[in-house]
């Protein structure tokens, strides 16, 4: 009885293993609602911003059905993202294309990897972007493409164009590799989307008639600020969290825009002895744009110099374009060379000398502006060719272009049998 005590006692007193207890990994939910906040701005900029902006810059006659593609552009891009956009840029695959696990959003986990938040804010953040970016695309084809035909190239473009250059920058594929930086979108979106604006204008040709001034300056101003007041979620959201980086990002942002607007308005005075409030708006769009590849790299300084150079540019390029290209809202000029000036700026003001936060490691500033170089390189002929293939291949099933007639008697045309607008 006595050993059996003894036994017992220095078993109770022998060290037991613990059960193991896993930890597990749970979203923030400040960085989790920061992201949907952000997601929600990109939105806003996207759609009543884009909208607004591209119907004020139109014939009247045409107003409406400029904002009809818009939203139908918005809805092609969104199921496409959902079905097979978010799985090519950002599922697991190889240095060109992610691959298939997340094909209409199956898989996701509960937490983003390497990230406080759930993927499901993460897609919706992405979403938001990879909308705004063919959402500007209507703003080029204006008065000239057809409803239905813009309606099917949005998805095709999406899943051709942006999904596999968010892939290989942002989705750390062969660009992000080869040392190409874009903080928050100056290639991926705008880039992108401007030389896709191109490449559409060129095919498409000028408009039949005669192009018309703005019928709407202030709805155009109203959507303008909209983008301007958006942006912040597109900077702030790319921080991926309620963080300083975020805030400082917004602030560069914001300080860029302003320098850009003085500086196209101390243009246009220069060149023509007088201001706009458009003008104005243009000089803060192509500062957005610009300052988007280092809002949270660059230091204030820098952002504003960015913002400046990048409005000085664009209006000398505007100047220098003059009619050869139809673009009413410009897409080309203020998010395509904007994006192209800003991402060739991004290796001088991330200098810590210029107040920005420098490279990792022994990376040399030769070997960023190589890399930035080729990056432009590769997103404007991407952009450009795979536009243009998806553009041509769809106009064998869906007529793309106005005939003469519908373009002179404008795209909309009120139906009185059943009391509502038919949109062309």
């Amino acid at each position: 009885m006595f050993a059996r005590c003894l036994l017992l006692f220095l078993f109770l007193a022998s060290p037991q293993t613990a059960n193991a207890q896993v930890a597990v990994a749970v979203a923030d939910s400040g960085d989790t609602g920061w992201m949907i906040v952000c997601a929600l701005l990109v939105l806003l900029a996207a759609l009543p911003g884009l909208l607004l902006r591209n119907a004020g810059l139109v014939n009247v006659r045409s107003a409406l059905s400029v904002a009809a593609q818009g939203i139908a552009v918005a809805a092609g891009a969104s199921l496409a993202w959902a079905i097979a956009g978010y799985s090519l840029a950002y599922a697991p695959g190889s240095s060109w294309l992610g691959g298939g696990a997340n094909l209409l959003l199956a898989n996701l986990g509960s937490l983003r990897q390497g990230l406080t938040i759930p993927e499901s804010a993460f897609v919706l953040f992405q979403m938001a972007l990879a909308l705004l970016a063919a959402c500007l695309l209507p703003g080029a084809t204006a008065e000239r493409a057809r409803l239905g035909w813009m309606a099917g190239l949005a998805p095709l473009w999406l899943l051709i164009v942006y999904a596999p250059l968010a892939h290989a920058i942002w989705g750390g594929g062969w660009l992000a590799e080869f040392g190409v930086i874009d903080f928050a979108g100056s290639l991926v979106i705008h880039m992108s989307a401007g030389f896709s604006a191109l490449a559409l204008s060129l095919i498409l040709g000028r408009r039949r008639a005669s192009p018309v001034a703005s019928h709407a300056p202030v709805l155009s101003l109203a959507g303008g600020t909209l983008i301007w007041i958006g942006w912040a979620g597109i900077v702030g959201g790319w921080a991926l969290g309620a963080t300083d980086d975020a805030a400082a990002a917004i602030l560069n942002t914001h300080f860029a825009a302003c320098a850009g607007a003085l500086a196209w308005m101390l243009a246009d005075r220069v060149a023509t002895g007088r201001v706009s409030a458009t003008g104005a708006l243009s000089g803060a769009v192509a500062g957005l744009v610009a300052i988007s590849a280092s809002a949270a790299l660059a230091g204030t300084g820098g952002a504003m110099l960015i913002g400046l150079i990048a409005a000085i540019l664009c209006r000398a390029g505007k100047a220098m374009l003059g009619n050869r290209i139809d673009d009413p809202a410009s897409i080309f000029l203020l998010h395509g060379v904007a994006g192209l000036i800003g991402a060739l700026l991004l290796p001088l003001f991330v200098q810590p000398l210029l107040g920005g936060v420098g490279f990792e490691g022994d990376i040399s500033l030769r070997a960023v502006m190589l890399s930035q170089f080729a990056g432009v390189a590769v997103v404007a002929l991407w952009s450009m060719a795979g536009t243009a293939i998806a553009a041509l291949l769809l106009s064998v099933a869906l007529p793309m272009r106005l005939t003469s007639q519908e373009a002179t008697e404008g795209l909309d045309q009120i139906d009185h049998g059943q009391q509502g607008w038919d949109f062309r």
